[in-house]
């Protein structure tokens, strides 16, 4: 079986590729929402929640290959997976994302992380409009109380992720639940609509929308922070290159 680890755009193609191909396609997914779209990818197995790491994980699925298709912020625990594949000889491969790409402006300023993102986020106005979903909210939740600003989030509409925002203390109607990519059109209304003072996205790159989110603020003046993803580029391939490498090295069994 080849495991996949979704939960991009990316990671689905994949899925489907590989599984017209002839292979066996197992699955794993943090939302009930990815569930469904594995499902109607064709995968063969579905495991929902965070991969159990350990060889006994790895046997049970029989896996003769583990593509991380995870997005780059939701990869703590790369290295531990890619030492265990290594040790099962099982192969490990990481889909990569190219960086965005915009003209350069004193309006656009690139961070290392959420916390880092947060910090310089209090200092340039009262509305921060928070694109990076759920994940490293914590580092901007703070700053209600402490600076008395208003923090928009934008996140799935799943109600897990919902009631994570509410639990943390962001109002309904600070909560924007929509599934991306968004147009810049569509962006710029957003930002427009609840007055943001700063926009905070990740460097997820096209696919991402990244660029959209760039464009938007920009052309509104709007401050964006840029969290740029971990430098691990020398390791990861394109979608291209890991079919070709499973299509080279593993035979199809289904």
């Amino acid at each position: 079986m080849i495991l996949i680890l979704s939960g991009t755009g990316d990671g689905r193609w994949l899925t489907r590729e590989l599984a017209e191909r002839g292979y066996r396609v197992g699955v794993v997914v943090t939302t009930s929402y990815g569930y469904q779209l594995a499902k109607e990818d064709g995968a063969s197995f579905i495991e929902y929640g965070r991969p159990a790491v350990n060889p006994a994980w790895l046997n049970q699925m029989n896996a003769r290959a583990v593509v991380d298709a995870r997005h780059t912020f939701a990869r703590e625990d790369s290295e531990q997976l890619a030492r265990l594949c290594h040790s099962c000889e099982v192969l490990y491969l990481v889909l990569g994302r190219e960086e965005t790409r915009v003209k350069s402006s004193p309006l656009l300023r690139p961070v290392l992380s959420m916390r880092e993102a947060a910090e310089k986020a209090a200092g340039l106005g009262s509305t921060i409009f928070l694109t990076t979903g759920s994940h490293g909210l914590e580092n901007f939740t703070g700053l209600i109380e402490s600076h008395g600003m208003r923090l928009i989030v934008r996140v799935l509409p799943e109600h897990r992720v919902i009631k994570k925002c509410q639990d943390m203390g962001i109002k309904p109607r600070d909560i924007v639940a929509m599934q991306g990519p968004f147009s810049k059109q569509i962006n710029k209304a957003l930002f427009k609509m609840y007055r943001a003072s700063v926009v905070v996205t990740k460097d997820s790159g096209r696919a991402g929308g990244a660029d959209t989110k760039i464009d938007a603020a920009l052309s509104l003046n709007i401050p964006v922070l840029l969290v740029k993803h971990p430098d691990t580029r020398e390791c990861e391939h394109t979608r291209e290159e890991i079919l070709s490498i499973v299509s080279d090295t593993i035979a199809p069994t289904g």
